[in-house]
């Protein structure tokens, strides 16, 4: 399957759920949910990503829940992230908490805090079973 790209030249205001591979290279101004992110160069995500694997190489002002991040030289993350396993390479920029969980998509799912809204908790149940039935 092929990647869903988010071209430079497009804003999206609102939320959007995939369960393949999403390529981000313009403005995503909402949460993304998907199997797996790009964010590119140019790419800018304002809200809450949760993906299995993430790679960034442009800015996020959001937390991240991932199984697999990897910050690329100049991305710029502002938010906590919460991640199994996670690579900072060289001329990356991370400001914010870094959480190591076993399993960082349940904890959104699992979470009670009113941050967490309905449509996240939702999103993130539906992703979760997607993966569940891949490894089936």
């Amino acid at each position: 399957m092929a990647a869903s790209i988010i071209g430079e030249d497009l804003t999206v205001t609102g939320n959007i759920i995939s369960k393949g591979e999403v390529q981000i290279e313009g403005e995503i101004q909402g949460d993304v949910y998907c199997a797996a992110l790009t964010v590119g160069d140019k790419g800018r995500v304002r809200g809450a990503i949760v993906a299995e694997d993430v790679s960034v190489r442009g800015r996020i002002t959001g937390s991240i829940h991932a199984l697999n991040v990897t910050l690329e030289p100049n991305s710029h993350i502002e938010g906590d992230i919460c991640h199994q396993n996670m690579q900072l390479e060289q001329g990356s920029y991370f400001e914010g908490r870094s959480r190591r969980a076993d399993n960082p998509l349940a904890l959104v799912a699992d979470d009670e805090s009113p941050a967490v809204d309905p449509v996240t908790k939702a999103a993130t149940a539906r992703l979760n079973a997607a993966n569940l039935q891949r490894v089936a």
